[in-house]
Protein backbone atom coordinates (compact mmCIF):
# COMPACT_ATOMS: atom_id res chain seq x y z
CA UNK A 1 0.00 0.00 0.00
CA UNK A 2 1.18 3.45 -0.99
CA UNK A 3 1.73 4.95 2.61
CA UNK A 4 0.99 8.35 1.41
CA UNK A 5 -1.85 7.38 0.28
CA UNK A 6 -3.65 5.35 2.65
CA UNK A 7 -7.18 6.90 3.96
CA UNK A 8 -10.48 6.29 3.67
CA UNK A 9 -14.02 7.30 2.09
CA UNK A 10 -16.36 9.86 3.71
CA UNK A 11 -19.18 10.59 1.28
CA UNK A 12 -16.82 9.92 -1.94
CA UNK A 13 -14.10 12.01 -1.10
CA UNK A 14 -10.64 9.95 -0.10
CA UNK A 15 -9.50 11.17 3.68
CA UNK A 16 -5.88 10.97 4.12
CA UNK A 17 -4.88 9.81 7.37
CA UNK A 18 -1.55 11.66 6.63
CA UNK A 19 -3.97 14.90 6.33
CA UNK A 20 -6.30 14.11 9.38
CA UNK A 21 -3.91 13.34 12.17
CA UNK A 22 -1.34 15.81 11.28
CA UNK A 23 -4.54 17.93 11.27
CA UNK A 24 -5.11 16.76 14.55
CA UNK A 25 -1.94 17.58 15.96
CA UNK A 26 -1.77 21.08 14.28
CA UNK A 27 -4.85 21.93 16.74
CA UNK A 28 -3.41 20.53 19.61
CA UNK A 29 -0.64 22.68 19.10
CA UNK A 30 -2.83 25.59 19.29
CA UNK A 31 -4.15 24.33 22.47
CA UNK A 32 -0.85 23.79 23.85
CA UNK A 33 0.49 27.13 22.68
CA UNK A 34 -2.25 28.99 24.57
CA UNK A 35 -0.85 26.84 27.91
CA UNK A 36 2.71 27.80 26.72
CA UNK A 37 3.82 24.22 27.15
CA UNK A 38 7.06 23.14 25.65
CA UNK A 39 5.07 20.24 24.29
CA UNK A 40 4.01 22.81 21.63
CA UNK A 41 7.05 22.42 19.83
CA UNK A 42 7.39 18.53 19.44
CA UNK A 43 3.76 18.28 19.08
CA UNK A 44 4.33 21.05 15.77
CA UNK A 45 7.31 19.22 14.51
CA UNK A 46 5.19 15.98 14.08
CA UNK A 47 2.41 17.36 12.77
CA UNK A 48 4.68 19.44 9.99
CA UNK A 49 5.67 16.55 9.26
CA UNK A 50 2.36 14.62 8.49
CA UNK A 51 1.34 17.37 6.51
CA UNK A 52 4.46 17.48 4.35
CA UNK A 53 3.27 13.99 3.32
CA UNK A 54 -0.22 15.10 2.84
CA UNK A 55 0.76 17.59 0.68
CA UNK A 56 3.49 15.72 -1.70
CA UNK A 57 0.80 13.48 -2.32
CA UNK A 58 -1.74 16.19 -2.71
CA UNK A 59 0.54 17.66 -5.27
CA UNK A 60 0.41 20.94 -3.53
CA UNK A 61 3.86 21.90 -2.97
CA UNK A 62 3.62 25.28 -1.96
CA UNK A 63 2.19 24.04 1.21
CA UNK A 64 4.82 21.38 0.67
CA UNK A 65 7.41 24.26 1.39
CA UNK A 66 5.71 25.53 4.08
CA UNK A 67 5.65 22.22 6.03
CA UNK A 68 9.41 22.09 5.77
CA UNK A 69 9.60 25.64 6.84
CA UNK A 70 7.44 24.74 9.61
CA UNK A 71 9.62 21.85 10.63
CA UNK A 72 12.71 24.41 10.97
CA UNK A 73 11.03 26.64 12.80
CA UNK A 74 9.45 24.33 15.53
CA UNK A 75 13.25 23.19 15.91
CA UNK A 76 13.70 27.16 16.70
CA UNK A 77 10.58 27.72 18.81
CA UNK A 78 11.32 24.03 21.14
CA UNK A 79 15.04 26.06 21.31
CA UNK A 80 14.09 29.53 21.96
CA UNK A 81 11.37 28.41 24.45
CA UNK A 82 13.55 26.12 26.42
CA UNK A 83 16.60 28.52 26.63
CA UNK A 84 13.63 31.58 27.80
CA UNK A 85 12.84 28.98 30.46
CA UNK A 86 16.09 27.96 31.72
CA UNK A 87 17.28 31.32 31.42
CA UNK A 88 13.87 32.83 33.99
CA UNK A 89 14.69 29.78 36.06
CA UNK A 90 11.94 28.03 34.44
CA UNK A 91 9.49 30.85 33.07
CA UNK A 92 8.95 32.47 29.83
CA UNK A 93 8.42 36.04 29.16
CA UNK A 94 5.11 36.41 27.14
CA UNK A 95 4.38 40.22 25.75
CA UNK A 96 3.15 42.44 22.75
CA UNK A 97 5.18 43.24 19.99
CA UNK A 98 6.39 46.75 20.09
CA UNK A 99 5.72 49.41 17.45
CA UNK A 100 8.70 48.18 15.75
CA UNK A 101 8.33 44.69 15.90
CA UNK A 102 4.90 45.11 14.14
CA UNK A 103 6.31 46.77 11.16
CA UNK A 104 8.89 44.34 10.86
CA UNK A 105 6.67 41.51 11.07
CA UNK A 106 4.20 43.20 8.73
CA UNK A 107 7.03 44.24 6.38
CA UNK A 108 8.23 40.74 6.22
CA UNK A 109 4.54 39.70 5.63
CA UNK A 110 4.20 41.91 2.38
CA UNK A 111 7.46 41.84 0.50
CA UNK A 112 7.90 38.25 1.59
CA UNK A 113 4.05 37.34 -0.23
CA UNK A 114 5.28 39.56 -3.04
CA UNK A 115 8.73 37.96 -3.50
CA UNK A 116 7.50 34.10 -2.92
CA UNK A 117 4.40 34.83 -5.40
CA UNK A 118 6.86 35.78 -7.84
CA UNK A 119 9.05 32.72 -7.38
CA UNK A 120 5.77 30.48 -7.71
CA UNK A 121 4.83 32.50 -10.19
CA UNK A 122 8.12 31.33 -12.43
CA UNK A 123 9.25 28.13 -11.08
CA UNK A 124 6.97 25.75 -13.14
CA UNK A 125 8.18 22.54 -11.28
CA UNK A 126 6.49 23.92 -8.33
CA UNK A 127 2.84 23.80 -10.09
CA UNK A 128 1.08 25.76 -8.56
CA UNK A 129 -2.46 24.70 -9.30
CA UNK A 130 -4.66 28.04 -7.96
CA UNK A 131 -3.38 31.61 -7.08
CA UNK A 132 0.48 31.81 -6.46
CA UNK A 133 0.03 34.83 -4.44
CA UNK A 134 -2.55 33.12 -2.26
CA UNK A 135 -0.25 29.81 -1.75
CA UNK A 136 2.93 32.83 -1.16
CA UNK A 137 0.55 34.99 1.38
CA UNK A 138 -0.30 31.68 3.37
CA UNK A 139 3.30 30.29 2.96
CA UNK A 140 4.88 33.66 4.18
CA UNK A 141 2.34 34.39 6.72
CA UNK A 142 3.01 30.86 8.42
CA UNK A 143 6.22 31.82 8.53
CA UNK A 144 6.13 34.88 10.12
CA UNK A 145 3.40 33.74 12.79
CA UNK A 146 5.43 31.03 13.61
CA UNK A 147 8.82 33.16 14.44
CA UNK A 148 6.51 35.99 16.35
CA UNK A 149 5.26 32.59 18.36
CA UNK A 150 8.81 31.44 18.82
CA UNK A 151 9.88 35.11 20.40
CA UNK A 152 6.33 34.49 22.94
CA UNK A 153 5.21 37.50 20.78
CA UNK A 154 1.22 37.82 21.36
CA UNK A 155 0.89 39.36 18.21
CA UNK A 156 1.49 35.78 16.68
CA UNK A 157 -1.87 34.88 17.13
CA UNK A 158 -3.11 38.06 15.21
CA UNK A 159 -1.06 36.95 12.39
CA UNK A 160 -2.27 33.53 12.46
CA UNK A 161 -6.10 35.39 11.98
CA UNK A 162 -4.95 36.54 8.94
CA UNK A 163 -3.46 33.40 7.00
CA UNK A 164 -7.28 31.70 7.95
CA UNK A 165 -8.74 34.33 6.18
CA UNK A 166 -7.17 32.85 3.40
CA UNK A 167 -6.21 29.30 4.06
CA UNK A 168 -9.92 27.67 3.81
CA UNK A 169 -10.66 28.67 0.32
CA UNK A 170 -6.93 27.30 -0.58
CA UNK A 171 -7.74 24.24 1.42
CA UNK A 172 -11.08 23.78 -0.62
CA UNK A 173 -9.57 23.92 -4.24
CA UNK A 174 -6.55 21.79 -3.75
CA UNK A 175 -8.94 19.04 -2.16
CA UNK A 176 -7.55 18.77 1.57
CA UNK A 177 -11.11 18.87 3.04
CA UNK A 178 -9.83 18.00 6.85
CA UNK A 179 -7.13 20.99 6.01
CA UNK A 180 -10.24 23.49 5.38
CA UNK A 181 -12.03 22.33 8.58
CA UNK A 182 -9.43 22.47 10.87
CA UNK A 183 -8.87 26.11 9.37
CA UNK A 184 -12.45 27.12 10.50
CA UNK A 185 -11.37 25.44 14.09
CA UNK A 186 -8.23 27.13 14.10
CA UNK A 187 -9.87 30.61 13.50
CA UNK A 188 -11.89 29.76 16.86
CA UNK A 189 -9.29 29.03 19.12
CA UNK A 190 -6.60 31.31 17.63
CA UNK A 191 -9.05 33.87 18.50
CA UNK A 192 -9.21 32.93 22.32
CA UNK A 193 -5.16 32.07 22.53
CA UNK A 194 -4.78 35.85 21.57
CA UNK A 195 -7.43 37.01 24.21
CA UNK A 196 -5.99 34.77 26.53
CA UNK A 197 -2.39 35.48 25.83
CA UNK A 198 -3.33 39.54 25.56
CA UNK A 199 -4.60 39.00 29.32
CA UNK A 200 -1.28 37.36 30.76
CA UNK A 201 0.59 39.58 29.36
CA UNK A 202 -1.36 42.61 30.85
CA UNK A 203 -1.18 40.83 34.20
CA UNK A 204 2.42 39.87 33.85
CA UNK A 205 3.35 43.80 33.57
CA UNK A 206 1.39 44.55 36.15
CA UNK A 207 2.99 42.16 38.69
CA UNK A 208 5.94 41.26 36.82
CA UNK A 209 7.72 42.89 33.81
CA UNK A 210 9.93 39.99 32.94
CA UNK A 211 8.69 36.74 32.66
CA UNK A 212 5.41 34.87 32.77
CA UNK A 213 5.51 30.98 33.21
CA UNK A 214 5.52 27.81 31.00
CA UNK A 215 3.84 24.91 31.64
CA UNK A 216 5.74 21.86 32.11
Amino acid sequence: MNVLNAGFEVFGEHILWTDLVGNVLSLAVVWLAMRKTLWTWPVQLTGAALLLAASLHAHVPGNALKQVLFIGLAVFGWWSWTRGRRDGQGLLAIRPATARERIVLLTALVVGTAVVAQLFTHMDWLKIAWSPWANAYIFVGSAVATFAQSRALVDFWIVWVLVDLVGVPLALKSGLYVSAAVYGVFFVMVMIGFRDWHREARAQNAQNPRHEAVAA
